[in-house]
């Protein structure tokens, strides 16, 4: 009998093992694959509009200014509307002043972003515009690009 006990050991050990395997895989692969959830900001088929955090801004665009989202969002997770809207005079001009009074040439929009790191004085009233040395000169850029693409926005 005891061939047989052996017999039924060794078997139970396998078995034992398996399952121990097949526990720890089934343990691993129990998470469920989620898919990458892309947050970036999309324009709305319906309305042509961002959702959340640009509307409340009173953001609008049209195909024109689409070509320059980068640089509302660059906007829109900034400071900048603490002083600026789109539409409305608030501590500084409105975007869409900015973009009545500067055509949107290259040598504006490299004035604007240097305005946008080292701040200014003078050229819209009393009130100094903050620098923004934290902003690379390529956001800067895109920043201007798009403020100077609401020439005309009504």
């Amino acid at each position: 009998m005891k061939p047989a006990l052996k017999f039924n050991q060794t078997v139970m050990k396998k078995i034992l093992a398996a399952t121990g395997f097949m526990t720890v895989i089934a343990a691993c692969n129990n998470q469920p694959n989620k898919p990458k959830v892309d947050t970036t900001p999309v324009l709305s088929q319906t309305n042509n509009s961002f959702p959340m955090p640009v509307d409340t801004i009173g953001f609008t665009t049209d195909a024109a200014t689409r070509k320059y989202e980068k640089g509302s969002i660059l906007i829109a997770k900034s400071d900048c509307l603490s002083c600026h809207k789109i539409k409305e005079k608030v501590v500084g001009p409105a975007y869409v002043a900015v973009a009545a009074k500067y055509p949107a040439t290259n040598q504006n929009i490299q004035y604007l972003s240097a305005k946008i790191i080292n701040g200014g004085k003078g050229v819209w009233g009393d009130v100094s515009m903050t620098p923004h040395s934290n902003v690379s000169p390529a956001d800067a850029t895109e920043m201007a690009k798009y403020v100077l693409s609401l020439k005309g926005v009504q």
